[in-house]
């Protein structure tokens, strides 16, 4: 494994400075000063508070620590990429909104076809918190107008580990609500392997001499040691699960293995958790 030792001596955003930090430059000069991992391609990962992220990331989640103000009706979806994010995102928007879009294709052929899930991806229906406020601080705009404007209850997703998560999420009496999905490690890994060999493809389909495309053998090292996108997944797990036990009514823990072999009792568990029973 890997010797992070000289990585803790290298400049660091404490969790303080990212919820305080008004100043995108400083912020962008202080990641770019942070521990670098250049073997995960298409982009190279960068190291803060023991997790890996993009610069991107990173730039959206700082910015998402100074900016985003959580309402006490928010529900935020999580995992750690390539977990079941996806299929989380369609049962969540489905069965929270399912008074204003009921699933009634056949017998109401004109409010079922209306359906949001009919006409757009999972992802295009529900925003992703450190990707609204990257897209921001790229258009230079005010930061998370498009999640202001959304009304109340607001179903947004993260891939954030709980230690850097806004503290307007996290903190006690926030009223907010958090749904988090595991996976098994060894189907995550094939998941991720998969998934970025094709963005992998399609970045560099006009280089004229591509780099070569990981073997699932150099996934596997880079997986292990942590060294993917919001890895470890253990530690990512691990603060989730914590946060289930200390606040079950904040934070449901759900495994996408029981998922699939139960899918009606979690979908029951997850509209109960969200304040909508069936």
């Amino acid at each position: 494994m890997y010797n992070n030792s000289r990585e803790r001596h290298q400049p660091q955003l404490t969790q303080g400075s990212m919820a305080a930090s008004g100043d995108d430059d400083m912020a962008e000069l202080v990641i770019s000063s942070l521990p670098l991992e250049t073997r995960c391609l298409p982009s190279p990962l960068r190291q803060h508070g023991g997790f890996w992220f993009s610069e991107p990331f990173l730039q959206g989640m700082v910015a998402a620590h100074a900016r985003f103000k959580a309402r006490p009706s928010d529900i935020l979806l999580v995992s750690f990429p390539k977990s079941g994010t996806t299929w989380l995102k369609a049962l969540a928007l489905a069965t929270l909104h399912r008074t204003d879009h009921p699933p009634r294709g056949l017998d109401h052929p004109p409010r079922g076809l209306d359906h949001p899930l009919r006409r757009h991806n999972p992802h295009d229906c529900v925003e992703f918190l450190e990707k609204a406020f990257a897209m921001s601080l790229a258009a230079e705009d005010s930061g998370g107008d498009v999640l202001a404007a959304l009304p109340s209850p607001r179903l947004l997703a993260t891939h954030m580990p709980y230690t850097h998560m806004p503290k307007s999420v996290t903190a006690e009496g926030t009223g907010c609500k958090i749904v988090y999905i595991c996976r098994d490690p060894k189907d995550a890994l094939v998941s991720m392997w998969q998934f970025t060999k094709k963005r992998l493809a399609f970045a560099v389909a006009a280089l004229d001499d591509p780099p070569k495309p990981y073997t699932i053998d150099e996934m596997f090292e880079l997986f292990c040691d942590g060294r993917c996108t919001c890895g470890p997944q253990w530690h990512h797990i691990l603060g989730y699960w914590e946060a289930s036990r200390r606040q079950p009514e904040k934070v449901l823990f759900l495994r996408y293995e029981e998922m699939l072999l139960d899918p009606v009792g979690n979908v029951r568990k997850l509209a109960e958790f969200m304040g909508c029973a069936f």
